[in-house]
Protein backbone atom coordinates (compact mmCIF):
# COMPACT_ATOMS: atom_id res chain seq x y z
CA UNK A 1 0.00 0.00 0.00
CA UNK A 2 1.51 2.99 -1.07
CA UNK A 3 2.58 5.52 1.86
CA UNK A 4 3.04 3.22 4.33
CA UNK A 5 6.54 3.15 6.39
CA UNK A 6 8.54 0.06 5.84
CA UNK A 7 7.91 -2.78 8.01
CA UNK A 8 9.67 -3.51 10.84
CA UNK A 9 10.52 -6.89 12.93
CA UNK A 10 10.89 -6.50 16.59
CA UNK A 11 12.84 -9.33 18.73
CA UNK A 12 10.82 -9.90 21.96
CA UNK A 13 12.34 -11.38 24.82
CA UNK A 14 9.26 -11.34 27.05
CA UNK A 15 11.40 -8.79 29.05
CA UNK A 16 11.05 -5.05 29.60
CA UNK A 17 14.21 -3.37 27.37
CA UNK A 18 12.69 -5.39 23.72
CA UNK A 19 9.52 -4.51 24.61
CA UNK A 20 10.05 -0.44 25.05
CA UNK A 21 12.12 -0.74 21.68
CA UNK A 22 9.02 -2.10 20.02
CA UNK A 23 6.62 0.17 21.85
CA UNK A 24 9.01 3.46 21.44
CA UNK A 25 9.03 2.22 17.60
CA UNK A 26 4.92 1.88 17.04
CA UNK A 27 4.83 5.38 18.54
CA UNK A 28 7.18 6.93 16.06
CA UNK A 29 4.47 5.21 13.52
CA UNK A 30 6.54 2.48 12.18
CA UNK A 31 4.42 -0.72 11.23
CA UNK A 32 6.19 -3.71 13.66
CA UNK A 33 5.70 -7.00 14.01
CA UNK A 34 6.62 -8.67 16.97
CA UNK A 35 8.87 -12.21 16.82
CA UNK A 36 9.82 -13.97 20.12
CA UNK A 37 12.39 -17.37 19.60
CA UNK A 38 11.71 -20.50 21.88
CA UNK A 39 14.82 -21.39 22.48
CA UNK A 40 15.03 -23.77 25.33
CA UNK A 41 12.30 -26.49 27.02
CA UNK A 42 12.11 -25.15 30.17
CA UNK A 43 9.40 -27.33 31.64
CA UNK A 44 9.76 -28.35 34.79
CA UNK A 45 12.69 -25.80 35.45
CA UNK A 46 13.19 -22.27 37.14
CA UNK A 47 12.72 -20.88 33.97
CA UNK A 48 9.24 -21.83 33.45
CA UNK A 49 7.59 -19.57 35.57
CA UNK A 50 10.38 -17.00 37.22
CA UNK A 51 10.40 -14.97 33.98
CA UNK A 52 13.44 -15.82 31.97
CA UNK A 53 15.09 -15.69 28.79
CA UNK A 54 13.64 -18.74 26.83
CA UNK A 55 11.06 -19.63 29.57
CA UNK A 56 7.36 -19.95 28.35
CA UNK A 57 6.24 -17.02 30.45
CA UNK A 58 9.06 -14.71 28.63
CA UNK A 59 6.84 -15.85 25.43
CA UNK A 60 3.61 -14.89 26.62
CA UNK A 61 4.93 -11.74 28.05
CA UNK A 62 5.54 -11.46 24.81
CA UNK A 63 2.57 -12.15 23.45
CA UNK A 64 0.84 -10.03 26.01
CA UNK A 65 3.03 -6.54 24.93
CA UNK A 66 2.19 -7.57 21.03
CA UNK A 67 -1.60 -7.54 22.22
CA UNK A 68 -0.87 -4.16 24.30
CA UNK A 69 0.59 -2.55 21.54
CA UNK A 70 -2.20 -3.81 18.45
CA UNK A 71 0.74 -5.15 16.19
CA UNK A 72 1.40 -9.13 14.99
CA UNK A 73 2.85 -11.41 17.45
CA UNK A 74 5.03 -14.59 16.38
CA UNK A 75 6.84 -17.09 17.63
CA UNK A 76 9.92 -19.06 15.46
CA UNK A 77 11.14 -22.24 17.53
CA UNK A 78 14.96 -22.30 17.19
CA UNK A 79 15.35 -24.90 20.20
CA UNK A 80 17.34 -27.28 17.92
CA UNK A 81 19.49 -24.99 16.76
CA UNK A 82 20.03 -22.84 19.98
CA UNK A 83 20.93 -26.41 21.73
CA UNK A 84 23.77 -27.37 18.87
CA UNK A 85 25.28 -23.89 18.77
CA UNK A 86 25.02 -22.66 22.34
CA UNK A 87 23.93 -25.42 25.35
CA UNK A 88 26.45 -28.02 23.46
CA UNK A 89 28.98 -25.12 23.14
CA UNK A 90 28.43 -24.16 26.63
CA UNK A 91 29.19 -27.92 28.03
CA UNK A 92 32.05 -29.14 26.15
CA UNK A 93 34.24 -25.39 27.10
CA UNK A 94 33.47 -26.65 30.52
CA UNK A 95 34.26 -29.99 30.03
CA UNK A 96 37.59 -28.87 28.41
CA UNK A 97 38.56 -26.59 31.31
CA UNK A 98 37.12 -23.40 29.94
CA UNK A 99 34.75 -20.98 30.36
CA UNK A 100 32.22 -20.47 27.41
CA UNK A 101 30.11 -17.27 26.77
CA UNK A 102 26.76 -18.37 25.82
CA UNK A 103 25.22 -14.96 24.82
CA UNK A 104 27.74 -14.30 22.27
CA UNK A 105 27.66 -17.63 20.85
CA UNK A 106 23.43 -17.19 20.61
CA UNK A 107 24.12 -13.95 19.30
CA UNK A 108 26.65 -15.21 16.45
CA UNK A 109 24.35 -18.20 15.63
CA UNK A 110 20.87 -17.56 16.64
CA UNK A 111 19.49 -14.08 17.40
CA UNK A 112 20.38 -12.19 14.14
CA UNK A 113 20.36 -14.31 11.01
CA UNK A 114 17.74 -17.03 11.82
CA UNK A 115 15.12 -13.78 12.57
CA UNK A 116 16.60 -11.58 9.75
CA UNK A 117 15.90 -14.48 6.88
CA UNK A 118 12.00 -14.66 9.02
CA UNK A 119 11.73 -10.79 8.85
CA UNK A 120 12.68 -10.67 4.96
CA UNK A 121 10.28 -13.09 4.15
CA UNK A 122 7.20 -11.73 5.62
CA UNK A 123 8.65 -8.16 3.76
CA UNK A 124 10.44 -6.46 6.14
CA UNK A 125 14.29 -4.99 5.48
CA UNK A 126 14.94 -3.76 9.46
CA UNK A 127 15.49 -5.87 13.05
CA UNK A 128 15.21 -4.50 15.87
CA UNK A 129 16.12 -5.84 19.89
CA UNK A 130 16.32 -3.90 22.64
CA UNK A 131 20.51 -4.18 23.26
CA UNK A 132 22.21 -1.44 24.83
CA UNK A 133 24.23 -0.61 21.69
CA UNK A 134 24.52 1.61 18.93
CA UNK A 135 25.23 1.26 15.41
CA UNK A 136 26.55 4.13 13.72
CA UNK A 137 27.79 5.43 10.45
CA UNK A 138 30.38 8.13 10.68
CA UNK A 139 31.19 7.85 7.25
CA UNK A 140 33.18 4.56 6.21
CA UNK A 141 29.69 2.34 6.61
CA UNK A 142 27.44 0.64 10.02
CA UNK A 143 29.80 0.10 12.61
CA UNK A 144 29.16 -1.34 16.40
CA UNK A 145 29.66 0.85 19.32
CA UNK A 146 28.94 0.81 23.16
CA UNK A 147 25.59 2.21 24.51
CA UNK A 148 24.88 5.38 26.08
CA UNK A 149 24.40 3.64 29.86
CA UNK A 150 28.13 2.21 30.14
CA UNK A 151 26.11 0.28 33.16
CA UNK A 152 24.50 -1.70 30.62
CA UNK A 153 26.32 -1.52 27.29
CA UNK A 154 26.03 -4.67 25.57
CA UNK A 155 28.26 -4.38 22.60
CA UNK A 156 30.82 -6.97 24.30
CA UNK A 157 28.44 -9.38 23.89
CA UNK A 158 27.35 -8.64 19.88
CA UNK A 159 31.05 -8.77 18.52
CA UNK A 160 30.01 -11.78 17.03
CA UNK A 161 26.46 -10.57 15.04
CA UNK A 162 27.16 -10.94 11.22
CA UNK A 163 28.86 -8.03 10.17
CA UNK A 164 26.91 -8.11 6.65
CA UNK A 165 23.98 -7.41 8.82
CA UNK A 166 24.85 -3.85 11.12
CA UNK A 167 22.86 -2.05 8.40
CA UNK A 168 19.45 -3.99 9.17
CA UNK A 169 19.71 -4.00 12.77
CA UNK A 170 18.61 -1.20 15.10
CA UNK A 171 18.97 -0.56 18.31
CA UNK A 172 16.30 2.15 19.84
CA UNK A 173 18.17 1.92 23.24
CA UNK A 174 21.61 2.53 22.75
CA UNK A 175 21.10 6.36 23.32
CA UNK A 176 18.71 5.86 26.37
CA UNK A 177 19.79 4.66 30.15
CA UNK A 178 18.28 2.04 31.92
CA UNK A 179 16.18 4.37 34.16
CA UNK A 180 14.81 5.75 30.80
CA UNK A 181 13.50 2.83 29.37
CA UNK A 182 11.64 1.75 32.45
CA UNK A 183 9.92 5.03 32.37
CA UNK A 184 8.86 4.72 28.70
CA UNK A 185 7.83 1.40 29.19
CA UNK A 186 5.47 2.68 32.31
CA UNK A 187 4.24 5.65 30.35
CA UNK A 188 3.56 3.46 27.38
CA UNK A 189 1.33 0.77 29.93
CA UNK A 190 3.32 -1.99 28.88
CA UNK A 191 1.84 -5.04 30.80
CA UNK A 192 5.57 -6.34 31.74
CA UNK A 193 6.84 -2.35 32.72
CA UNK A 194 8.01 -3.28 36.08
CA UNK A 195 9.26 -7.12 35.23
CA UNK A 196 12.71 -8.08 37.22
CA UNK A 197 15.70 -8.46 34.92
CA UNK A 198 17.47 -11.92 35.31
CA UNK A 199 21.31 -11.88 35.77
CA UNK A 200 21.88 -15.54 35.10
CA UNK A 201 22.46 -17.52 32.07
CA UNK A 202 18.87 -18.28 30.72
CA UNK A 203 18.80 -21.66 30.41
CA UNK A 204 20.38 -21.88 34.24
CA UNK A 205 18.13 -20.11 36.03
CA UNK A 206 19.32 -20.99 39.33
CA UNK A 207 23.27 -20.13 38.75
CA UNK A 208 24.73 -24.10 39.24
CA UNK A 209 27.10 -23.93 36.17
CA UNK A 210 28.70 -27.02 37.31
CA UNK A 211 25.64 -28.79 37.82
CA UNK A 212 23.82 -27.77 34.59
CA UNK A 213 26.95 -29.48 33.24
CA UNK A 214 27.26 -32.84 34.57
CA UNK A 215 23.61 -33.11 34.05
CA UNK A 216 23.90 -32.30 30.20
CA UNK A 217 26.64 -34.55 29.96
CA UNK A 218 25.48 -37.30 31.25
CA UNK A 219 22.16 -36.78 29.28
CA UNK A 220 24.67 -36.98 26.02
CA UNK A 221 26.30 -39.74 27.06
CA UNK A 222 29.67 -38.24 27.96
CA UNK A 223 31.52 -39.20 31.01
CA UNK A 224 32.18 -36.21 33.77
CA UNK A 225 35.69 -35.48 34.22
CA UNK A 226 37.80 -37.49 36.93
CA UNK A 227 37.90 -36.03 41.04
CA UNK A 228 41.31 -34.80 41.11
CA UNK A 229 44.09 -32.33 42.83
CA UNK A 230 43.97 -28.97 44.00
CA UNK A 231 47.65 -28.27 43.50
CA UNK A 232 49.74 -24.73 44.54
CA UNK A 233 51.74 -23.63 42.10
CA UNK A 234 54.77 -24.27 43.74
CA UNK A 235 53.90 -27.94 43.91
CA UNK A 236 52.28 -28.71 46.94
CA UNK A 237 49.09 -30.96 46.98
CA UNK A 238 46.51 -28.49 48.71
CA UNK A 239 43.28 -30.08 48.01
CA UNK A 240 41.17 -32.68 45.91
CA UNK A 241 37.70 -31.53 43.93
CA UNK A 242 35.27 -33.34 42.22
CA UNK A 243 35.90 -32.45 38.22
CA UNK A 244 37.24 -29.50 36.71
CA UNK A 245 33.95 -28.72 35.19
CA UNK A 246 33.43 -26.63 38.45
CA UNK A 247 36.19 -24.12 38.08
CA UNK A 248 37.22 -21.03 35.78
CA UNK A 249 40.66 -19.17 35.95
CA UNK A 250 40.51 -16.64 38.27
CA UNK A 251 38.18 -18.38 40.91
CA UNK A 252 38.52 -17.53 44.63
CA UNK A 253 35.48 -18.94 46.02
CA UNK A 254 34.18 -22.73 45.93
CA UNK A 255 37.60 -23.93 46.00
CA UNK A 256 36.39 -26.29 48.96
CA UNK A 257 38.65 -26.99 52.42
CA UNK A 258 42.14 -26.32 50.93
CA UNK A 259 45.07 -26.95 53.61
CA UNK A 260 46.29 -23.29 52.87
CA UNK A 261 44.46 -20.23 54.48
CA UNK A 262 45.71 -17.86 52.14
CA UNK A 263 43.56 -15.92 49.79
CA UNK A 264 44.09 -18.79 46.60
CA UNK A 265 42.96 -18.31 42.93
CA UNK A 266 42.63 -20.21 40.12
CA UNK A 267 45.48 -20.18 37.91
CA UNK A 268 45.42 -22.82 35.63
CA UNK A 269 43.27 -25.59 34.53
CA UNK A 270 44.55 -29.27 33.22
CA UNK A 271 41.54 -31.14 32.11
CA UNK A 272 43.80 -34.45 30.84
CA UNK A 273 45.36 -34.53 34.02
CA UNK A 274 42.43 -33.66 36.35
CA UNK A 275 44.17 -30.90 38.02
CA UNK A 276 43.41 -27.91 39.00
CA UNK A 277 46.62 -24.97 39.70
CA UNK A 278 45.95 -22.52 42.44
CA UNK A 279 47.64 -19.40 43.67
CA UNK A 280 48.18 -16.00 44.73
CA UNK A 281 46.54 -13.52 42.32
CA UNK A 282 49.32 -12.79 40.04
CA UNK A 283 49.88 -15.74 38.96
CA UNK A 284 46.38 -16.21 37.20
CA UNK A 285 47.08 -13.01 35.27
CA UNK A 286 48.56 -12.72 31.87
CA UNK A 287 50.36 -10.35 29.90
CA UNK A 288 49.79 -11.50 27.08
CA UNK A 289 46.72 -13.35 25.10
CA UNK A 290 46.05 -15.23 21.81
CA UNK A 291 42.62 -14.38 20.14
CA UNK A 292 41.13 -17.46 18.36
CA UNK A 293 38.69 -17.50 15.58
CA UNK A 294 38.92 -13.86 15.47
CA UNK A 295 35.76 -11.64 13.81
CA UNK A 296 35.78 -8.27 12.32
CA UNK A 297 33.26 -6.13 12.25
CA UNK A 298 35.43 -2.95 10.94
CA UNK A 299 37.74 -3.34 7.78
CA UNK A 300 40.42 -5.89 8.83
CA UNK A 301 44.40 -4.87 9.34
CA UNK A 302 47.11 -6.75 9.98
CA UNK A 303 47.99 -5.14 12.91
CA UNK A 304 47.08 -2.64 15.55
CA UNK A 305 46.84 -0.90 18.86
CA UNK A 306 43.13 -1.20 20.70
CA UNK A 307 41.71 -1.49 23.72
CA UNK A 308 40.79 -5.41 24.84
CA UNK A 309 38.13 -6.24 26.91
CA UNK A 310 37.86 -9.42 28.37
CA UNK A 311 35.14 -9.63 30.61
CA UNK A 312 31.18 -7.74 30.47
CA UNK A 313 32.33 -5.42 33.07
CA UNK A 314 35.95 -5.42 32.61
CA UNK A 315 37.90 -2.55 32.07
CA UNK A 316 39.31 -2.49 28.35
CA UNK A 317 43.08 -2.46 28.50
CA UNK A 318 45.22 -0.83 25.96
CA UNK A 319 47.56 -3.11 23.86
CA UNK A 320 49.59 -3.74 20.92
CA UNK A 321 47.76 -6.77 18.78
CA UNK A 322 49.67 -8.86 15.52
CA UNK A 323 46.86 -10.61 13.60
CA UNK A 324 47.87 -13.86 11.33
CA UNK A 325 44.47 -14.95 9.91
CA UNK A 326 41.72 -15.68 12.07
CA UNK A 327 43.97 -15.66 15.04
CA UNK A 328 45.57 -12.25 17.19
CA UNK A 329 48.28 -12.12 19.80
CA UNK A 330 47.45 -9.04 22.07
CA UNK A 331 50.48 -7.62 24.38
CA UNK A 332 48.09 -5.71 27.11
CA UNK A 333 49.72 -2.96 28.74
CA UNK A 334 48.88 -4.59 32.16
CA UNK A 335 47.92 -8.15 33.22
CA UNK A 336 44.63 -9.28 33.66
CA UNK A 337 42.30 -12.61 34.62
CA UNK A 338 41.84 -13.84 31.23
CA UNK A 339 40.21 -17.17 31.40
CA UNK A 340 40.42 -19.37 28.05
CA UNK A 341 37.02 -19.61 26.03
CA UNK A 342 35.79 -15.98 26.94
CA UNK A 343 35.12 -13.49 24.38
CA UNK A 344 38.38 -10.78 24.25
CA UNK A 345 36.96 -7.93 22.32
CA UNK A 346 38.79 -5.16 20.41
CA UNK A 347 37.83 -1.41 20.69
CA UNK A 348 38.92 1.97 19.30
CA UNK A 349 37.02 4.39 21.84
CA UNK A 350 33.43 3.52 21.92
CA UNK A 351 33.55 1.53 18.41
CA UNK A 352 33.75 -2.80 18.48
CA UNK A 353 36.86 -3.34 15.71
CA UNK A 354 36.62 -7.00 16.35
CA UNK A 355 36.41 -9.88 18.75
CA UNK A 356 37.00 -13.15 19.30
CA UNK A 357 37.67 -16.08 22.06
CA UNK A 358 40.62 -16.70 24.70
CA UNK A 359 42.91 -19.72 23.40
CA UNK A 360 44.33 -21.72 25.76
Amino acid sequence: MSGQSPLVVAALSGGVDSAAAAALLVEQGHRVVGMTMRLYDARGTAASSGGRCCGPRDIEDARAVCAHLGIPHYVIDLAAEFGDAVVEDFVEAYLAGETPNPCVKCNQHIKFTPLLQRARAIGADVLVTGHYAQILDRGDGPGLFRGRDAGKDQSYFLFSMPSAELGAVRFPLGGLTKDEVRDHAIRLGLPNARKEESQEICFVPDGDYAGFVAAAALKRGRSLPQAGSIVHTDGRVVGKHEGVHNFTIGQRRGLGNLTLKEKLYVTSIDPARGEVEVGPREASERSEITIRDLRWLAEPVASLSAAVQVRHRGTPIPAEIAIDGDRATARLAEATVAAPGQAAVLYAGDRVLAGGWIAR
